[in-house]
């Protein structure tokens, strides 16, 4: 007889984690939990947006014996009065409320109007992985100390006044790490000197300070230089043109983005050498680059192209690409963005979509002018370029010969992309034709190829290998990509694959998500190798915009939002921008036909705004999702199929 489980699902079963729980259950999703060093980077980052603002000239970061590390500032100290509305202390709820802090206003009237804050989660993480952390703010005369254990108030606000030996005004932390929710204790000296010096760099005139208590070591970086010094300072190569440093910022008048928005860029461009390249948001270290890079990238290579076409250096059959011109570049990129927008907690990565228009606009006028007036020195970064995109276009051509005659002659309604390079090319297989005509004129003619497809395509799960081509459209599909019907245990001959990534592009609707099932039930059952190898990938469309009105110093903006999750978290933001509820318009797509060729472009389309998930099995095994996708998609699995359901239905939201 089969044991009854105990109905133990109740009311009382929902847990409700408060105040710093969430992160100390789950500290992977706030930080890295390596080392420690992003969590004292977030005190860092503080101190650094008091020196961004004008409010600090010094920064001292001292590493103790007992383990605990401090960082002093001499900023304005954080305020230690009651907040009005939360009847606590302001310090106290800087360290203890994920969500609070100084940077939530921007544009007048704000305390910041530039920094790296505001969406991850600051100090409060700090204090929430430290076994004790003890916070003293220097202001208005007064010494204001407060220490806290595991994230709580141990030592309550203590408040006394300054005498000599004081500091005037500033602010000094100092952690004791929790070693239980990181890898290694200790920080990686390497990279902690590395960010000190480079906070030095992006603000000149501030003395940055590192003392090692138990070597009695100390390290001082002061520059005055800024990106030039650094660069130079970095490259194992000397350049082949002089260094190229400037800057760009919009003023009140800007029609697009708010007064101070823009960057400071140095760049280098050298024959032989590792590239340096190093980018900030705010005096964030962006690791991982992101959109202000993108921008960088777009307004070099567009100035060097449009002074390359001037002076007709182009030697007959070269086509150069962004890649050409940045094969040999190193820079040092110092970008300012009013409202951040960042990828995960620890902000390695901008994704701010204006961003890439902001740097670009900047870039590409200084350096066109700059390449024009020192014109010899035009001709050799472009015959850097040069160089690069022939070496480029030689390795293609040796592929293009292996594959030899008898090609099969390429679908008509194929509109492919002119370059031939396999790490750059990508085929769209659009469902219908009015979105494939969007996509033809919105797409990169370079690199993007479009492939329409009409209504749904054949579910193969159960089709013969040798009857496939029976059908046109997947004949079509597998001549366009050039490679054939194969088995999982196959070797086929992928040397004619023709594009690097085969990109499934349908509407955001039910309708859509069968044409994406049908198309993945293609490639898994009978192009299993090119899932293996990560060259087939899904590409997602919006589901809704949202115009929003000006407001303060931010103009009118756009936005995107994926589902109903997205457009919800897009309009809380609005909210808490102070826009009246409604002031905004949302418009749904009800299909990728109804979208424009800018807009196909600037969401699905755009490398450095799309968003793209790439096709991979994942933790199942082969045979596993063979079985799963058998249930799915084979003639006579009704009854499987009906338990798949009964046991997932409720998690279906259905799209009426």
């Amino acid at each position: 007889m089969a044991t009854k489980l105990p109905n133990d699902y109740s009311e009382g079963s929902i847990r409700v984690l408060k105040g710093l729980e969430p992160v100390k259950q789950r500290p992977g999703m706030y930080t890295r939990t390596d080392n420690p060093m992003h969590i004292i980077q977030e005190v860092l980052d503080n101190s650094a947006d008091e020196a961004l603002a004008g409010h600090g000239k010094k920064i001292k970061v001292t590493l103790h014996v007992d383990g605990s590390v401090s960082v002093e500032d001499d900023g304005r100290g954080i305020p230690f009065g009651m907040h009005p509305e939360e009847k606590a202390p302001v310090i106290e709820l800087v360290f203890t409320r994920l969500h609070a802090g100084g940077k939530f206003d921007k544009g007048k009237g704000g305390a910041y109007s530039f920094s790296g804050g505001l969406h991850g989660v600051g100090v409060s993480v700090t204090n929430a992985l430290s076994k004790r952390l003890e916070a003293t703010s220097y202001r208005d005369g007064t010494v204001a100390r407060l220490v806290f254990e595991g994230g709580d108030v141990t030592e309550k606000l203590h408040l006394r006044k300054a005498v000599e030996g004081d500091r005037k005004s500033g602010t000094t932390v100092r952690a004791w790490p929790d070693g239980k929710y990181f890898e290694a204790s200790a920080l990686p000296m390497a990279e902690l000197t590395h960010l000190l010096r480079s906070k030095a760099v992006l603000m000149p005139g501030v003395t940055v300070t590192l003392f090692v208590e138990k070597t009695r070591e100390t390290q001082t970086w002061l520059y005055k230089g800024g990106l030039r010094d650094y660069l130079m300072q970095t490259l194992t190569a000397d350049p082949v043109i002089p260094l190229f440093e400037e800057q760009g910022f919009a003023d009140a008048n800007h029609d697009s983005f708010a007064e101070g928005e823009g960057a400071q860029w140095c760049l280098a461009f050298t024959e032989d050498g590792q590239p340096v390249r190093e980018s900030f948001v705010n005096l964030i270290p962006t690791s991982a680059g992101g959109t202000h890079e993108s921008g960088l990238r777009d307004g070099v290579f567009n100035a060097v192209k449009s002074f390359v076409d001037l002076h007709s250096l182009l030697p007959k059959g070269v086509k150069l690409l962004p890649e050409d011109v940045f094969a040999r570049a190193s820079y040092v990129l110092s970008a300012k963005v009013l409202d951040p927008q960042f990828q995960g907690q620890i902000k390695e990565r901008l994704n701010s979509r204006d961003a890439v228009r902001l740097v670009s606009g900047f870039v590409r006028p200084t350096l066109e002018l700059w390449l024009n007036h020192h014109v010899d020195y035009g001709k050799k970064l472009a015959e850097l370029a040069i160089k690069a995109a022939q070496t480029r276009q030689k390795a293609g051509q040796k592929v293009e010969k292996r594959k030899g005659s008898g090609v099969a002659v390429l679908p008509g309604k194929l509109t492919d992309c002119e370059s031939r390079d396999l790490a750059h090319n990508e085929v769209f297989l659009v469902e219908g034709d009015s979105a494939g005509g969007s996509a033809k004129m919105g797409r990169d003619k370079e690199s993007q190829a479009i492939l329409p497809l009409r209504g749904k395509v054949l579910n193969t799960w159960e089709v013969e290998r040798d009857r496939l081509f029976a059908n046109t459209e997947i004949h079509d599909i597998a001549v366009a990509i050039g490679v054939d019907p194969h088995g999982p245990d196959d070797s086929p001959d992928v040397s004619g694959l023709r594009y690097g990534k085969i990109c499934i592009l349908s509407d955001a609707d039910v309708d859509g998500s069968h044409i994406q099932v049908l198309l993945l039930t293609l490639f898994f059952r009978h192009f299993p190798k090119l899932i293996e190898t990560g060259h087939v990938f899904v590409a997602r469309p919006p589901l809704f915009r949202v115009d929003a009105p000006a407001r303060g110093k931010k103009p009118a903006s756009k936005a995107y939002a994926l589902d109903e999750g997205e457009l919800t978290a897009i309009l809380d933001k609005l909210r808490k921008e102070g826009v009246r509820e409604g002031a905004w318009a949302i418009s749904r797509f009800k299909g990728l036909g109804e979208m424009n060729a800018e807009q196909l472009w600037e969401t699905t389309l755009n490398p450095d705004t799309r968003r793209l998930l790439p096709v991979q099995l994942g933790n199942q095994s082969f045979a596993q999702t063979e079985s799963l996708v058998t249930k799915l998609m084979g003639k006579g699995e009704a009854a499987a199929r009906r338990e798949l359901m009964e046991l997932h239905g409720d998690a279906v939201e259905i799209d009426i």
